[in-house]
């Protein structure tokens, strides 16, 4: 029998929460606290003081022994560098255990090698991270002992943002500012700011540990890079939604606990489409703690698959043939007075706010689709977009019938008269209930759907940050409604006025809208019809970040300066040709140690065995057509390898990074495939106990 779990006892136990700075802090601190918080501003140094050490005192008696800045730089994942709490010994050599405000709100790593796109010279070591107060302090345990992790920005000793969180802040504080605009004007004089709630679910594999590390593939790449699939698929769909295994069971019960000791709400656990894959869902939080939740669910899951024997896959495409991994970002906005801007009501042709707001983001989506797109966009997404198990690289927006319905009676007509309403379902069982059912269905096809009273990012990749997508709504959506306010704020006949200029945005960006399937050709020529962008790759998307377009959005509301966009769009293109480099290296390596070796050995098996069975005198056809087909595969391997060497070397010797990111997709990548076919071929000819590495259904079914 499992021992009990009082989750309510052990929820946030490991975080420096609001409640227990209130229980330990003095009561002029903790409002200080609060209001540099919700308002703004700069916590005086002398509170600074207190609140370090309350948060040291706390730490400590948790077992912690150092704490550390934890930031998140261009690297897409975490960062951090422990101090021990370890001071001057007293006069009687009595170690003092200290923290001091100082040391709480700036650190100074030495962080000349993260990438920086040229904002910093090599030389230039100073960095300076700076405490973000809205995300609470945390403990983390692992076989380093305890560790004070304070969420912190991280900005180069010039002021340059470079990180993940500092765009974002600035973002949050935009979409704020001018959504208040927007709703001051229908008379909510209450809310003091608009928050952006996100909540993001996290799809990932799991595969078993000792099959992992006999991949070369996974370990370095974290896909595999060979791979002929297995009998069985996700054809059946068995996998969905299926029984959870024990195994995975015990695992999902740690990762749970583990997360909501640090005071994430994991919510929702299930099987996945494909074997091996599996989700988990939180509840909504302010934008800011999502995405640093989103971190630490990344990198407890890795953790907690290591305690049971598992290693846990959070790239997009690890094996071919199958789903590969995404992450839904749902987005909200709501006051701080509680009104959800998304929410439509029950009549939603009549509440003119939401018709604004809605109207505003169709607006900013088609405005910037190619910038919601790039957002998206990694290396390994590029495996996922387009296909028949994602969204496709065109952005559209899905608003579902009952909205559709009222945008077309905008625009035909001016007015909206009618809403459609749900209807009953009846299940035609009289034991079970009838009931309501939504005015709309989903569309799983769509990349950017409206699903109730949000909105759902659906192109996200499972490994990336959700920041970079976070802060592109958030600054796309701010840009709508400041015009729509500067419009709106000297109109002359308020309601008129916001009639006409929901027709007009509707009526100008409606070809951003589509509640079709996603995933058709047809989908494909219609949006070429319409002038929508079509952006296939990663790489292709990266110029977007620095056209005339998106430098003045982002300078507007003061999210990136220019330098800072240039930065970024280097370390994409250098992410790009590192990230292909790596796995065009270890394809090479794992063809010439262990694949063509292993064939050759298989060869000559099938060799001796042709000269047996002619000297007894047997039918040797059999064994000579296959010694024949496996001997083709081998020739056409290496041959693939020795133009995978060529190109792979080639490649290294381009400096420009633009020009060998794309060298990499268009000419690296073609050679890559080019060897994976014969070799996949190989693998289904080739005796199982030959084949050095465990295979797909090894890794996806063997769980």
């Amino acid at each position: 029998m499992s021992e009990m779990i009082n989750v309510e006892e052990i929820f946030a136990s490991k975080v420096f929460t609001r409640a227990t700075m209130k229980e330990r802090l003095p009561k002029n601190v903790y409002k200080e606290v609060i209001k540099v918080m919700e308002q703004g501003g700069e916590l005086s140094l002398a509170a600074a003081d207190v609140v370090a050490k309350a948060m040291k005192d706390w730490a400590v008696e948790n077992g912690a022994t150092h704490y550390t800045h934890w930031f998140q730089p261009l690297t897409g994942i975490t960062a951090e560098k422990h101090d021990s709490f370890v001071s001057h010994p007293d006069e009687d050599g009595k170690m003092i255990m200290d923290f001091s405000g100082k040391e709480l709100i700036k650190g100074e790593p030495d962080a000349s090698s993260f990438p920086s796109g040229g904002l910093r010279a090599t030389f230039e070591a100073r960095g300076y991270t700076a405490w973000d107060i809205t995300s609470p302090a945390f403990l983390k345990e692992d076989a380093t002992g305890v560790i004070l992790c304070i969420p912190t920005a991280f900005c180069s000793y010039k002021g340059e943002a470079l990180d993940k969180k500092t765009p974002l802040l600035r973002s949050m504080e935009a979409i704020s500012e001018q959504a208040l605009r927007i709703v001051r004007l229908f008379g909510n004089t209450g809310a003091s700011k608009v928050v952006a709630s996100v909540g993001p679910e996290q799809e990932y594999f799991l595969v078993d540990r000792e099959k992992y590390l006999q991949r070369a593939d996974l370990v370095f790449a974290g896909r595999t890079l060979f791979g002929a699939p297995a009998p069985k698929g996700q054809e059946l769909e068995d996998h969905y939604f299926g029984t959870i295994r024990e195994r995975i069971g015990a695992y999902m019960k740690d990762l749970n606990i583990e997360l909501w000791k640090l005071g994430v709400t994991s919510k929702t656990q299930h099987n996945e489409v494909a074997p091996a894959q599996h989700e988990l869902a939180p509840i909504y939080e302010t934008a800011n703690i999502a995405v640093d939740h989103n971190q630490l669910v990344m990198e407890t899951m890795k953790k907690v698959a290591g305690r049971h024997g598992l290693t846990c896959l959070l790239h997009e495409k690890p094996f071919a043939g199958v789903n590969g991994s995404g992450k839904h970002n749902n987005w909200s906005l709501t006051t701080d007075n509680g009104v959800n801007l998304l929410d439509p009501g029950e009549t939603p042709n009549e509440n003119i706010q939401f018709l604004l707001v809605l109207a505003c983001i169709i607006k900013a989506v088609d405005r910037h689709a190619d910038l919601l797109r790039q957002s998206a966009s990694d290396v390994g997404n590029d495996h996922r977009l387009g296909a028949n198990e994602a969204p496709p690289a065109i952005i559209s927006v899905f608003l579902g019938e009952q909205l559709e319905d009222v945008v077309k009676q905008l625009v035909e007509t001016g007015e909206a008269a009618r809403c459609l309403e749900g209807g009953k379902l009846e299940t035609g069982v009289s034991t079970l209930p009838d009931f309501t059912k939504d005015a709309t269905d989903r569309n799983r096809t769509s990349p950017f759907a409206f699903t109730g009273n949000k909105f759902e990012f659906r192109m996200v990749g499972s490994a990336d940050s959700i920041a970079s997508p976070n802060t592109i709504l958030n600054a796309i959506v701010a840009e709508a409604f400041c015009e729509a306010a500067d419009v709106l704020e000297k109109a002359e006949d308020f309601d008129l006025a916001v009639h006409d200029l929901i027709k007009e945005y509707l009526t100008k960006h409606q070809r951003i809208i589509f509640n079709g399937d996603g995933y058709s050709d047809a989908w494909v020529v219609e949006a070429e019809r319409r002038g929508l962008p079509n952006i296939k790759s990663m790489i292709e998307a990266v110029d977007t970040l620095t056209t005339e377009k998106s430098v003045k959005l982002f300078h507007k509301f003061g999210i990136f300066t220019e330098a800072e966009l240039e930065s970024r769009e280097e370390i994409l293109y250098e992410t790009y040709a590192k990230t292909i480099n790596i796995e065009a290296l270890t394809m090479i390596d794992m063809a010439s140690k262990q694949i063509i070796p292993a064939v050759i050995r298989y060869t000559k098996s099938l060799a001796d065995t042709v000269i047996a069975v002619r000297d007894a005198g047997a039918d040797a056809s059999a064994q000579i057509d296959l010694l024949k087909a496996v001997s083709d595969k081998l020739s056409a391997m290496k041959a693939a390898l020795t133009k995978l060497e060529e190109v792979e070397a080639e490649a290294g010797a381009i400096s420009n990074a633009k020009e060998q990111a794309f060298y990499y997709k268009d000419v690296v990548k073609e050679a890559m495939e080019k060897l994976r076919v014969p070799v996949d071929e190989a693998e289904m000819l080739v005796d199982k106990q030959v084949w050095p590495m465990p295979t797909y259904g090894d890794l996806i079914f063997e769980v």
